[in-house]
């Protein structure tokens, strides 16, 4: 630094801080002879590092840290080996509205321009080529060929904007490049509504909505990252409102809220009266939806879209009508404003027969304690267990499915990942979304075959201090495919392994452990697990091979 350090930072620093200011206190990841300048610049500016068993584990951590967070998630990789195992969890955070900031350390700009045959490389003078894929699935890709802060700026504006990943790399010789600190004192200009375009859409809802007494909100995943969800409780408050959630919103709304119908899946609706006001509603509003296979019920939803008001990301349509220019915040106080002005007789609010009343609780029926679990009987145990604030992550598959069923105490979140659904996802996400939410109560329901590809980091989890309560469900294999085609072929099997003797082999003996084999013994584990709140517990479930949630059946028969 010169005598007038005071006014620069390294480029490391900067981005350090700019991550700081939107949220994001730590990365994740694992360090390489390309990131490690950058890491001594990122951890000395005071963000934390959180290292990752491997670099998927660290995608799929900053995926559930942004989520629960409510803000950017980072991780950091070196190039080539270190970048291309985090593909998957980035392509995961892209379909799922995730915005992460994937920074890779680089060659240097010299060994770039020279194209230099370095490890770690194809060999061939082009650096360009990891690049390249990344681009397929991030928002934005940007890759310094100055210590450009400017550029920095604009990349982490794009994220916050899109909501989805981005790509930043970092030539090794620039980590340290000092660049202007007074840029840090201008805020970021983050994305606005168009007022003009805001107007129109005022219009168009008074227009549409003014003489309509009875309103469905059917709520998607994008409500929840553009933080859409007190705005949405405030709707629900007013007359002839109701609202349904896709399966990836489930719990939006709290299920006790008398306006809240339940999730919707077209024909996979559980409850067929919140299928019937979805399905029947004279004004129907999307909002933050994804119309994808499994959201939809496999597309049989029984609404037409065009006919829907929607509202997304930048874009509102009200049937035929598009209006860009709009962020969702601002579509929904729009929407909120309208409904209250409508002028419609009170009386037309009232329940009509047929209509779904489901917020009132509900009586379980007591599993046999004595035999042998079953689904039927893991799903009714964990939901008379639950405690209100809880996070419940939920592994695609079977325990996704269960999870969608169970009736959620009040201010509790469902963490899963129904569009890209790939499996292990949700052992690393718990690392990251524990992180992001330090003291909350969390539960991972995962399955045996999908703990396999990721329990690395259940090391991880156990090294950071944290103390979920996990429960992997042994059911010898790979249910969902075995539900679909060839249960008896020789692809559908997973080692067995000692599930209760996993914890203490990663060096964490003091980690509670069970196997329950009857809801009994389930409750039992679950019951200890609550008496000792700063302890992790793992519990075994064991279920039969061949059983699986009324929803996962259904599902599996949809893809057959």
């Amino acid at each position: 630094m010169t005598s007038a350090s005071h006014e620069t930072i390294t480029l490391g620093g900067y981005l350090a801080e700019r991550l700081r200011q939107l949220g994001c206190d730590r990365a994740f990841g694992l360090p390489g002879d390309y990131n490690l300048a950058l890491l001594d610049e990122l951890l000395a500016a005071g963000l934390t590092w959180t290292g990752t068993a491997n670099e998927l584990g660290a995608a799929y951590a900053a995926d559930g840290y942004a989520r629960m967070r409510r803000s950017l998630g980072a991780l950091v990789t070196t190039y080539g080996v270190g970048e291309l195992s985090a593909l998957n969890g980035i392509a995961g955070a892209f379909a799922e509205d995730v915005p992460v900031v994937h920074v890779v350390g680089m060659p240097a700009t010299t060994a770039q321009g020279e194209r230099t045959l370095l490890h770690h490389t194809l060999v061939d003078g082009d650096m360009s080529h990891f690049v390249r894929m990344q681009g397929e699935i991030s928002a934005a890709v940007t890759v310094l060929r100055t210590p450009d802060a400017g550029a920095v700026d604009r990349l982490l504006v794009d994220a916050v904007a899109s909501s989805k990943p981005v790509y930043l790399g970092i030539p090794s010789d620039l980590a340290t490049a000092p660049v202007d600190r007074a840029r840090l004192e201008q805020p970021l200009p983050l994305r606005t509504s168009d007022p003009s375009a805001l107007e129109a859409l005022r219009d168009a809802l008074a227009h549409r909505l003014a003489d309509e007494p009875r309103v469905v909100l059917l709520t998607g995943v994008r409500t929840h990252r553009r933080h859409g969800e007190a705005l949405v409780a405030e709707l629900a408050r007013i007359d002839g409102v109701r609202v349904a959630a896709q399966l990836s919103s489930k719990s939006l709304l709290d299920e006790s809220d008398p306006a809240n119908l339940g999730t919707y899946a077209g024909a996979l609706t559980a409850d067929e009266r919140t299928r019937a006001q979805v399905d029947g509603a004279d004004a129907l509003i999307l909002v933050g939806t994804i119309m994808s296979d499994i959201l939809t019920g496999f597309f049989s939803h029984g609404f037409r879209e065009a006919e829907t008001i929607e509202l997304q990301p930048g874009l509102a349509r009200i049937g035929g009508t598009r209006i860009y220019g709009v962020e969702l915040r601002d579509a929904l106080g729009l929407l909120h404003e309208v409904l209250l002005a409508r002028r419609v007789d009170p009386a037309s609010h009232a329940a009509r027969p047929g209509d779904a009343v489901i917020a009132p609780p509900r009586e379980l029926e007591a599993p046999d304690p004595d035999a042998p679990l079953s689904h039927a009987a893991v799903w009714p145990t964990l939901e008379r267990w639950l405690r209100p604030d809880t996070l419940l992550v939920a592994e695609a598959g079977t325990a996704f499915y269960g999870a969608v069923d169970l009736r959620m105490p009040d201010r509790c979140d469902v963490l899963g990942q129904p569009v890209w659904s790939s499996i292990g996802y949700t052992l690393p996400a718990t690392l990251g979304a524990m992180l992001a939410v330090p003291g909350r109560e969390t539960v991972l329901v995962i399955g045996d075959g999908a703990a396999q590809l990721t329990v690395q980091e259940l090391g991880t989890i156990f090294a950071n201090g944290l103390t979920p309560t996990i429960l992997v469900i042994n059911n010898d294999g790979y249910t969902i495919e075995r539900l679909i085609r060839s249960p008896e072929a020789a692809y559908q099997d997973i080692t067995a392994w000692n599930w209760t003797a996993l914890p203490a082999a990663l060096g964490f003996p003091g980690v509670g452990v069970s196997r329950a084999t009857t809801a009994a013994e389930l409750e039992g584990a679950l019951d200890a697990a609550s008496a000792e709140p700063d302890r992790a517990h793992l519990i075994e479930v064991v279920v039969p091979r061949d059983d699986a949630p009324a929803l996962l059946r259904a599902v599996a028969g949809s893809i057959r």
